[in-house]
C-alpha cells in the first residue's frame, strides 16, 4: 500500500520502520519542525524526519494544517502541503504522536473514493486516556492495565472508531520510559497488522467508542514536577515513576535540587515514627527510605545537577552527616 505518514517522535518512527519493512511504500512524511536541543542549542531533526531522509522519503515540515491560520506564512505551509497531499497518489493515511491537529480537509482528502482513510496510533485503551499523555497518566493514576489501540481518526479528540486493539500489563516498577518502549513495539505490529488486512481487501471491523469510561490525559507540565511530601507513599512512587523520563521528578536537599528518576514502596514494615514528609529515614543498599504524608517510599535512582544518574544511596552519601537530620523539600 502507498502511505502518507505523520508522526514525530521515536514512537512514531517506530511504527514508520515497521511499515517500511512490511513492505508499504511510504511516499510522504509529515513532522515537525526541526527543533533546537541539546547543551548546544543545535537544530535537531526529529526522529520520523531521520528515517525518512534514510530511506529518501520526501518530508513536509508545516507549522500547521490549517489553511485559514491568521499567520501569513504559516498559512501558506500549509497550503502548500495541503497541494501537495493533493497531488500524490496514496491509499492511507497513518498518524502517530504528529503533534499538529488535522483539519477537516486533510481527513477529507484520506478518505476520498478508492482510500481508506486515516488511522491512528494511539497509546491507551480508548476511550480512557484521550489526550496528550496518556502513558504518564496511566501510570500516575496507578492502572494495572493498559495497551494500544488502532483508530480511524475523525475531528475530534481520539473519539474516532476502534479498529484493533492490543492491551500491556502495567508492571509494579514500570516507568514512563519502560512502558513507551513496549507500547510503542505492540503500536507498530497493530498497525502492520491493520494495513495487511486492508491490503489484502479483508478490510476492517470500526467500533464506536463507548459513552462510559471516558478520560482525558492532560499534557504534563514541567511544575508538575516537584514532589509533594505530603501525598501518601504511592502517589508519590507512581509520580516519581510517571514522570521519567519527563519531566523528571524533584526535590530540594540542604539547598541542592535533585532529580529522581526510580522508587519502590518497601517491602520493609515501618512503624509510624511522627517524622515530617520528607525526612530521610535511612539508606538500603542501594536505595533511601523517605518519609511520606501516609507511609514510606524507598527512592532508587536519583541525580545531581549536572551529574549523572545512580543508586539513590550513593547519591546522597556526600550529604550525610550524623548530627543533621536529611529533609527533602520543595524549593
Amino acid at each position: 500500500m502507498k502511505i502518507v505518514f505523520a508522526g514525530t517522535p521515536e514512537f512514531a518512527a517506530q511504527a514508520m520502520r515497521a511499515i517500511d519493512q512490511a513492505g508499504h511504500h511510504i511516499v510522504l512524511a509529515l513532522t515537525q519542525p526541526d527543533r533546537r536541543a541539546g547543551r548546544g542549542m543545535h537544530l535537531q531533526a526529529s526522529p520520523v524526519k531521520r528515517f525518512a531522509q534514510e530511506k529518501s522519503i520526501p518530508v513536509l515540515q508545516p507549522e500547521t494544517l490549517k489553511q485559514g491560520h491568521h499567520d501569513l506564512q504559516k498559512r501558506s505551509a500549509a497550503q502548500a502541503a495541503y497541494q501537495h497531499l493533493s497531488s500524490i497518489d496514496f491509499d492511507a493515511m497513518v498518524v502517530v504522536a504528529y503533534g499538529l491537529i488535522l483539519p477537516q480537509d486533510i481527513l477529507d482528502l484520506a478518505s476520498q473514493k478508492g482510500r481508506h482513510g486515516c488511522f491512528n496510533i494511539h497509546a491507551s485503551l480508548l476511550p480512557r486516556w484521550r489526550g496528550a499523555a496518556p502513558i504518564q497518566r496511566a501510570i500516575e493514576r496507578g492502572d494495572d492495565v493498559t495497551g494500544v489501540s488502532i483508530m480511524q481518526m475523525d475531528a475530534g479528540l481520539d473519539t474516532g472508531d476502534i479498529v484493533l486493539v492490543g492491551e500491556l500489563t502495567i508492571a509494579p516498577q514500570e516507568t514512563s520510559a519502560s512502558l513507551h518502549d513496549r507500547l510503542a513495539t505492540l503500536g507498530a505490529e497493530l498497525m502492520v497488522k491493520t494495513l495487511s488486512e486492508m491490503d489484502q481487501g479483508a478490510g476492517v471491523t470500526r467500533t464506536s467508542q463507548p459513552e462510559e469510561g471516558i478520560t482525558y490525559a492532560e499534557k504534563i507540565l514541567k511544575n508538575e514536577a516537584e514532589i509533594d511530601w505530603q501525598l501518601s507513599a504511592p502517589e508519590i512512587d507512581r509520580r516519581i515513576r510517571a514522570f521519567n523520563p519527563f519531566p523528571g521528578s524533584t526535590s530540594s536537599l540542604n539547598g541542592e535540587q535533585l532529580k529522581f528518576w526510580n522508587s519502590c514502596l518497601p517491602g520493609k514494615e515501618w512503624t509510624d515514627q511522627a517524622l515530617s514528609p520528607g525526612q530521610v529515614l535511612g539508606l538500603s543498599e542501594d536505595g533511601v527510605y523517605v518519609q511520606c504524608g501516609d507511609g514510606v517510599i524507598e527512592i532508587l535512582e536519583m541525580q545531581k545537577p549536572g551529574g549523572k544518574k545512580t543508586s539513590a544511596s550513593a547519591c546522597l552519601q556526600t550529604h550525610r552527616a550524623e548530627e543533621k537530620i536529611m529533609q527533602f523539600k520543595k524549593a
